[in-house]
């Protein structure tokens, strides 16, 4: 169904119940449908003929043994022009004298009927290659004759009459001398299906990218149907049992089949025929007029239509299902039909280049007749064949350099600078790195030198080489091995409630109408479920070693409260349920004996939720992927591994770091010392295991023990908070004490409670009073307490007036709390006693800590003094009672003393009566000797400053010379132009670490200028590649998509997909066409370039910023636009720049403007008052500026009367210099 993101999407009509059958033969309605569905249905439902022939649903042969030809599709699925179109009147052959109105279509392939011209689905579908005949019969009527029928119509007058015959004879001549058929259909089915609503069954036919209804089998044999269904505009969803809906915009077809196992196979086929109407054959049709290409690389099938585009091979959809299982690191698999994005020009020549034929001279140079595939080979012998011919190299052609790996690797320095692409193959695959040194210093690799000979084919080879995992003769596939599948020896039987299989993960709730009972066995390495007890056939079954994965559902999760699932290899999900859990137990015990092998069977004896293989790869060895066995226990995944002999086992709540690369389908598992890499063979059950994983890992409760942990077994939360208060707060006056922004702290406790370790809290975005609240409120919430039930005890030792007996008694108390609890309270009554220790700079006492932390860590309600006195005496006997090692402590009290030194040393000092700020500028490239120090005020703007740098250096300033001060960001890899009116210092204020103000000519100013010139109205719209930043842990994701933009006066719109660009200028057609994304402009802060790592398609690329103006939810959002040539991103860019500036992209009199702005006056409110530091968020900063500007001396007033001003960020201020 189209994207609701789609510009141009027509309205769809009102459904209607007209369209399906004649009204010259109609079908019987279903006697319990109520009155008014039967009247609805009262113009097409009727009394049907006898049906004759088989009532089974049956597989389409290849060629057709039928008389009549089967339903034409063409390579791409297109709609059909008209040919034409009117009012008639149709007599029913019944010999009834009523002529009825209908609606009659015509086209080059079909001549349909419907009730009205606005039905989707027409009531009768005539092939104009069955019609023989048109003749013209008494007045204003004429018969059209087919071979085994003849239709008479009737037109309002003779003209009319006379027209349609005309047109009709011409369009049968046309189809007999012009007939196309496509006999390579990917899927075909046919068979009776029951349509609900009616009592007798529809003849069905799945082929290509439609689906077919007649009335019965005689009928499809005549080629003469009731209507057919475009599958690109539909969608499949299994209901119940054997039912399943077929969607489209326009009409839900119900559809029963006969069986479970049949209705199976309709969605399979139903769903083949959907993704072959979104196919688009024109690349396949590209890569196949290579003539190698037209047979698959591995067994010779025909017509292949898929490839893999590191190894230059284009295979079968059967091989593709063995390439997908080596993994992208070996054989990266795409469609040549769905995949249209990956194919570009460079890489469809480059197939053309190869081809199959010279491909296979490589990998298959010395495969044995005993080996070789065939079209009838078995999944198992293609998969065994395809590891060993990519994976293992076994039957390659070795290169006369192989095992020479210097002389290798100079061969393909000499080789990628011409066009034989063949012979880098051959390299490539017989070790030679395509990252190697050339020994050039101006192009340092391969493909530097590929791209500067303009070799494009091989800088494609190359590039789609880079992260190749290189055949291996000694690799061999653990998965093959016998020894990891268990003996058959189990035997379990009984009856459980089936779902129908699915090829995709379960997200809503399956109720008990959704199941079916059936009588399952378990023998002999067999699964197998039967109708009854009583029944000899089975529905279905599985083997299992063909069962990859073992799940068990929490209870209650579907109608049945006890559920498993079972994941086959063959990517089919298998849902099971029973009421009774011990049966369910009985069952899971069973299975998982029978798949698991031998020597993982100590994971069978833990109380598993999720249990099955994975391959996976360690830090110590990424070249190839080992299997091994997991199985996950609450919070605690167990492994073992392969080669291994004992169990590992790794605490998810307690990782560094977890990361899913679903582009590659690689789970990362971060542990002090380890990096874990799961790999998904299969998508379906990878799905399962990402997202239990994921679960498994976050905060499970609202206990301290089921937080996400540190190592030091330390809640994440805890111990990110501490860090930042210690290393930015100690020295701000009532820490701890001070509220913070209540919003603000509300949405960071929630980040932390969502997924702790992706909470990264850095200085700037984030305030010390608002993360110190954060905690307070995190241990006032936290169920039991941070003492447990033991805080009674707690309390009650105050009543020892000895302050001995009190230690000890703290000391007996702490020893028998948790074990969370222990590492949680001491960690945090530590970082009291630092906070303390600095009392003279924050105010914070042990007196007033007590006060504070009293209350909050044993939830009370303050009126009791006794929690203020225990958190005093664990303050003050810290060392005491928590055996601390004093030199430890020492060492850690002179840690941070040193930091507030040096945070004291880098904040800014102002000068006397300098009314200025003293910051580093650099003009034209970042070094020492370009290094300028500026005093800028407030009222200076970048034209200003630009003018200042210049003056300095005595640069003089020719007519056409454009130049600029920029911003510079060196870790992002990107800059921007600052506007000449600018102000330069908020700037200042904004730059982290990373970045600094660079005076350098801008360019592209000219060629930006003459095009905003030519443009009557400033806007833009088109096509480009767009990425969005997002970070998990650190690592981004996601890849370059294309999509439309609109970019206009307010705003700028993303839409997905573009169907009528011609009508883009309209802005009716813009409003009326809901967008996928839109921002404001105005919040848009754009920079040119990208980091190198994101590997973007071209260099020319648009950096995007976003930040809201809302105060109170501040929300950023970072993304990548990609253009094609420089001059695009030059337009995009300046129509950015002007619409920001309101069309003042440069100033009209440079040279004039330059004098203006060295003879302006001082700003005289100003007068000897210094400028100070400003402090807060990005938003704060820029009000305080505005403000600055408006009265400097009541903002000084106000920043020496806040609380802790003299911290000053250390980021804000790294640029800056103190004034001498």
């Amino acid at each position: 169904m189209a994207s609701k993101m789609s510009l141009m999407v027509p309205k769809a009509p009102k459904p209607r119940y007209s369209s399906l059958c004649s009204d010259d033969e109609l079908l019987d309605d279903d006697t319990s449908c109520d009155e008014s569905e039967s009247l609805q249905r009262s113009s097409w439902i009727g009394d049907l003929a006898s049906i004759s022939g088989s009532m089974t649903s049956i597989y389409l042969p290849i060629t057709s043994h039928d008389n009549a030809p089967p339903p034409r599709e063409d390579p791409a699925p297109t709609s059909v022009p008209v040919i034409k179109m009117g009012w008639l009147y149709k007599n029913p052959p019944q010999g009834s004298l009523i002529y009825q109105h209908r609606w009659v279509k015509l086209d080059a392939e079909y001549l349909r009927y419907f009730d009205t011209e606005k039905d989707v689905y027409s009531k009768r579908i005539i092939p104009t290659l069955s019609i023989t005949g048109v003749v013209n019969v008494g007045e204003q009527k004429f018969e059209v004759v087919t071979h085994n029928r003849t239709f008479l119509f009737r037109a309002e007058n003779d003209s009319e009459r006379s027209e349609w015959v005309t047109v009709l004879k011409s369009c049968v001549r046309t189809t007999s001398l012009d007939v196309t058929f496509n006999p390579c259909v990917s899927y075909e089915m046919r068979g009776y299906l029951e349509l609900r609503g009616l009592r007798s069954k529809l003849y069905t036919v799945v082929c290509a990218d439609k689906v077919f209804l007649y009335k019965n089998i005689e009928e499809y044999r005549m080629g003469i149907g009731i209507t057919s269904i475009d599958m690109n505009v539909g969608n499949v969803k299994e209901v119940d049992r054997r039912a399943f809906d077929l969607t489209t915009p326009y009409r839900i077809f119900n559809f029963v089949a006969d069986t479970d196992q049949l209705k199976d196979q309709w969605v399979e086929a139903m769903r083949n025929s959907i993704a072959e109407a979104l196919s688009n054959y024109e690349v396949a049709e590209r890569i196949w007029a290579e003539p190698s290409n037209q047979m698959c690389a591995d067994c010779s099938a025909a017509k292949p239509e898929w490839a893999a585009i590191n190894l230059a091979v284009v295979f079968c959809k059967r091989c593709a299902g063995e390439h997908r299982g080596l993994g992208p690191s070996v054989s990266k698999v795409r469609s040549l039909k769905m995949d249209k994005k990956v194919w570009t020009e460079d890489l469809i020549q480059l197939f053309l280049a190869v081809g199959n034929e010279r491909a296979n001279q490589f990998w298959a140079a010395n495969v044995p007749p005993s080996e070789a595939l065939t079209l009838n080979s078995s999944s198992e012998e293609r998969r065994r064949f395809i590891t060993a011919k990519y994976r293992e190299g076994k039957y390659r052609r070795y290169h006369p350099l192989f095992g020479n790996q210097r002389e290798l690797n100079n061969a393909l320095c000499i080789n990628v600078q011409s066009s034989d692409v063949c012979e880098t193959l051959a390299l490539v695959f017989c070790g030679a790195d395509v990252s190697c040194d050339t020994g050039d210093p101006e192009l340092t690799s391969p493909i530097a030198l590929a791209q500067h000979h303009g070799q494009n084919l091989q800088l494609e080879f190359l590039t789609q080489n880079r992260n190749t995992e290189l055949p291996r003769s000694e690799v061999k596939v653990a998965i093959d091995r016998v020894h990891y599948m268990a003996p058959p020896s189990v035997t379990h039987n009984g009856f459980l409630f089936k779902t129908a299989s699915m090829a995709r993960p379960i997200t809503e709730k399956k109720g008990k109408e959704e199941f079916s009972r059936r009588w399952c066995v378990l023998n002999d390495g067999n699964f197998s479920y039967y109708e009854s007890d009583k029944n000899a056939t089975p529905n279905g079954g599985l083997k299992m070693k063909e069962i990859v994965c073992l799940a068990v559902s929490p209870p209650e999760t579907h109608g049945y409260d006890h559920t498993f699932e079972l994941y086959s290899d063959a990517e089919r999900l298998y849902l099971f349920g029973t009421d009774n859990p011990e049966t369910m137990r009985e069952w899971v015990k069973s299975i998982a004996k029978s798949f698991i092998p031998a020597a993982a069977e100590d994971l069978l004896l833990k109380d598993f939720e999720r249990i099955g293989r994975l391959r996976y790869k360690d830090r110590l060895n990424r070249e190839m992927s080992r299997l091994g066995w997991f199985c996950l226990v609450g919070s605690s995944l167990h492994i073992r591994l392969e080669e291994h002999n004992a169990d590992e086992t790794i605490d998810l709540q307690k990782l560094l770091e977890l990361s899913i690369q679903l582009e590659n389908e690689v789970l990362v598992l971060v542990e002090r010392g380890r990096t874990l890499y799961i790999e998904g063979e299969r998508k379906l059950d990878f799905q399962g295991w990402a997202a239990a994983i994921q679960r498994a890992a976050g905060s499970s409760g609202d206990t301290l023990s089921q937080q996400q942990l540190t190592e030091a077994d330390i809640p994440v939360i805890v111990e990110r908070c501490i860090h930042f208060t210690t290393q930015y707060g100690l020295t701000s006056e009532g820490i701890y004490r001070k509220s913070g922004v209540n919003s603000k702290i509300a949405a960071l406790l929630e980040e932390f409670r969502r997924d702790a370790r992706c909470v990264w809290l850095k200085e700037g975005e984030h305030q010390v009073d608002d993360v110190s609240n954060v905690l307070k409120r995190f241990f006032r919430d936290i169920e039991e307490g941070l003492f447990g039930q033991q805080a009674h005890s707690w309390l009650s030792a105050t009543v020892f007036s000895d302050e001995s007996s009190r230690i000890c008694q703290y000391r007996l108390l702490f020893s028998n709390l948790p074990r969370v609890n222990q590492a949680t309270l001491r960690a945090l009554v530590n970082h009291l006693y630092c906070v303390q220790r600095f009392a003279d700079l924050n105010q914070m006492n042990l007196h007033n800590l007590a006060i504070v932390f009293g209350p909050t860590l044993f939830q009370a309600d303050g009126k009791d003094n006794s929690a203020g006195r225990v958190i005093e005496d664990l303050i003050q006997h810290y060392v005491t009672i928590f055996d601390v090692n004093e030199q430890q402590l020492k060492k850690q009290l002179d840690e941070i003393t040193y930091i507030i030194k040096l945070r004291d040393n880098l904040a800014p000092k102002t000068g006397t009566g300098s009314g200025d700020f003293i910051c580093t500028v650099y003009l034209e490239e970042k070094k020492e000797t370009a290094e300028q120090h500026v005093k800028i005020p407030a009222t200076m703007t970048a034209a200003e400053l630009t003018f200042e740098i210049l003056d300095r250096r005595k640069i003089s300033v020719k007519e056409k010379d454009y130049w600029c001060c920029f911003e510079v960001n060196e870790k992002e890899e990107m800059e921007r132009p600052l506007h000449y009116q600018e102000k330069v210092l908020p700037i200042f204020h904004s730059l982290g670490t990373d970045s600094h103000l660079l005076v350098k000519k801008h360019f592209s100013m000219e060629a930006m200028l003459v095009y905003l010139a030519s443009k009557v109205e400033v806007s833009k719209h088109g096509m480009m590649k767009f990425r969005e930043e997002r970070s998990l842990l650190g690592l981004s994701t996601g890849s370059f998509n294309d999509r439309y933009f609109i970019l206009n006066s307010t705003s700028l719109r993303l839409y997905k997909e573009v169907r009528n660009l011609h009508k883009l200028q309209s802005p009716e057609l813009q409003c009326s066409n809901r967008p996928e994304r839109e921002w404001p402009v105005k919040c848009l802060k754009v920079y040119q370039g990208i980091k190198k790592k994101l590997r973007p398609p071209t260099c020319w690329v648009l950096t995007v910023i976003y930040e809201s103006e809302k105060q109170e939810k501040q929300e950023r959002q970072q993304w990548y636009l990609c253009c094609d040539t420089q001059n695009e991103m030059r337009e995009w860019f300046a129509t950015f720049m002007s619409i920001q500036c309101g069309g003042r992209v440069w100033p009209a009199e440079w040279l004039k403007s330059r004098v203006a702005s060295h003879s302006a006056p001082q700003d005289a409110r100003l007068g000897n008052v210094s400028l100070i530091p400003l402090r807060g968020s990005e938003n704060e900063m820029r009000k305080s500026v505005a403000a600055f500007t408006a009265d400097p001396l009541a903002v000084s007033l106000i920043n020496q009367s806040q609380p802790g001003s003299a911290n000053h960020t250390a980021n804000h201020t790294a640029l800056c210099s103190q004034t001498q």
